[in-house]
């Protein structure tokens, strides 16, 4: 079992992502609201604005998206759709994808297959 984390750059896309999520049997999810660190430093710390320029481009409306999942083919296809929907995941701005491995769930429906 894995918590696969995608944080979108652009929020626009959230709905395609999350109906996609559904057609390949994500059933469940959560969606935060985030802000990238440069966002922050240079919005919330004015000394580090000029540094700006340095840092990855940052946007003020990411969205986080997390879920468990049990079958590591459909992380598979979760980063296939997310790069159909967004771009290559390579490309800078696209968003984030990665997984962590998960030791005991509780309250968790079961998946469709």
């Amino acid at each position: 079992m894995r918590l696969f984390i995608f944080v979108l750059n652009d929020s626009d896309k959230l709905s395609d992502i999350l109906a996609g999520f559904v057609e390949i049997g994500i059933t469940g999810a959560t969606i935060l609201d985030s802000v990238g660190m440069g966002h922050f430093l240079s919005r919330n710390l004015p000394i580090f604005a000029a540094f700006k320029p340095l840092m990855r481009e940052s946007r003020s409306k990411n969205r986080t998206i997390v879920s468990v999942v049990n079958d590591p083919a459909k992380i598979d296809r979760a980063i296939a759709l997310i790069e159909e929907i967004c771009g290559p995941l390579d490309e800078s701005g696209s968003g984030i994808a990665f997984t962590i491995p998960v030791e005991a769930v509780r309250g968790l429906k079961p998946e469709i297959p």
